[in-house]
C-alpha cells in the first residue's frame, strides 16, 4: 500500500476523531478566513503595524504558501491565524467559526483539536521518544492512552519512521525530528495545519522529504498553510501570497494542480 492511500484512508474514516465526524458541514466554506486583521506592537510614534489589515480565505484541501522578506509579518499572520497570538484588530475565523474573540481555556482546546502545528525549531520534547511526542497532544485532548498510542503508530509508519519510534529527538536527524513533528501536528486529525518556515533547517535532501510528505497530505485533502522564505519551496504550492510590510502585496494561483512534488524535484535537480 503506499503512502498516499494510507493517507486518503485515514482521511476517510469517519471515526469519532476524525475533522470530518467532529465537524459536520464545516468544509462548506473556508477552513481559514481572516477578515482585516492587523497586529500592533506599541503606541504612537513608535507603533509597528507587523501586520497591516489582511483579507485572506483558505479554501478546504488546499495548499497555501506565505512569502515575503524577512520581518514582513509571515510568521505574525501565522500566529494570529493559529490563535497564538490576539489581533489588535480584525477576525480569525476557523472553519465557519470565530476564534480570535474566544477565551484562553476554549482557544487552547481548540487549538488542540483542530489545529496542527509545524515549527522550523520542531519543538520536540527531549525527554520523550518519538512516538511519545506524537502521543502527546492526543492525550492531553483527552484521548485514551491506548488510542493515542494507535494513532502515533499510524502516523509514525505513514511518514516512514516506524523503526524509530523508540529514538528520543537527540537520536534523530534533522529531517527525521521534522517529519515527527509533522506526525505530532497530524495526530488530532486537525482541519488546518500551520507550517512555520518548516524546511529552515534542512538540507536539500530532507527538504524534498518533507515536501512530499505536504504533497500527500494535499492529496489526502488537508488544508495546509506554510509561511517560507524559500520560492523554490513556495511553488509546491497551489497557491502563494506575498506580504510586505504587513499588507498582502500579491496573491498568486499556480498552475498544474497536484504536481507540487514534480515542481520541486525539477527546481532542484532532485529527480530525473
Amino acid at each position: 500500500m503506499t503512502r498516499d492511500s494510507k493517507w486518503s484512508r485515514s482521511r476517510r474514516r469517519g471515526t469519532d476523531d476524525s475533522v470530518e465526524a467532529r465537524r459536520p458541514g464545516e468544509a462548506a466554506g473556508p477552513a481559514l478566513r481572516a477578515v482585516g486583521l492587523a497586529r500592533v506592537y506599541g503606541e504612537d510614534e513608535s507603533a509597528i503595524w507587523a501586520v497591516d489589515g489582511v483579507h485572506l480565505e483558505v479554501p478546504a484541501g488546499q495548499m497555501l504558501a506565505v512569502t515575503g522578506p524577512s520581518g514582513c509579518g509571515k510568521s505574525t499572520l501565522l500566529q494570529l491565524l493559529g490563535g497564538l497570538d490576539r489581533p489588535t484588530e480584525g477576525e480569525v475565523w476557523l472553519g465557519g467559526r470565530r476564534i480570535d474573540d474566544l477565551g484562553e481555556r476554549e482557544l487552547a482546546r481548540l487549538r488542540r483539536s483542530s489545529l496542527g502545528f509545524v515549527f522550523q525549531a520542531y519543538h520536540l520534547v527531549d525527554e520523550l521518544t518519538a512516538a511519545e511526542n506524537v502521543e502527546l497532544p492526543a492525550l492531553l485532548a483527552g484521548a485514551s492512552p491506548r488510542t493515542a498510542r494507535r494513532r502515533a503508530d499510524e502516523l509514525l509508519d505513514q511518514v516512514g519512521l516506524a523503526d524509530r519510534a523508540r529514538h528520543l529527538p537527540s537520536q534523530l536527524s534533522g529531517g527525521q525530528r521534522q517529519r515527527i513533528a509533522i506526525a505530532r501536528a497530524l495526530v488530532n486529525k486537525p482541519l488546518v495545519v500551520l507550517a512555520d518556515e518548516p524546511t529552515g533547517n534542512l538540507d536539500s535532501a530532507c527538504t524534498h522529504d518533507i515536501l512530499r510528505l505536504f504533497h500527500e497530505l494535499r492529496a489526502a485533502r488537508q488544508t495546509l498553510v506554510m509561511v517560507t522564505h524559500d520560492e523554490r519551496v513556495a511553488a509546491t504550492a497551489d497557491r502563494i501570497v506575498s506580504l510586505r510590510d504587513g499588507t498582502l502585496d500579491e496573491d498568486t494561483r499556480l498552475d498544474g494542480h497536484g504536481a507540487g512534488t514534480e515542481r520541486l524535484g525539477a527546481l532542484l535537480n532532485w529527480e530525473n
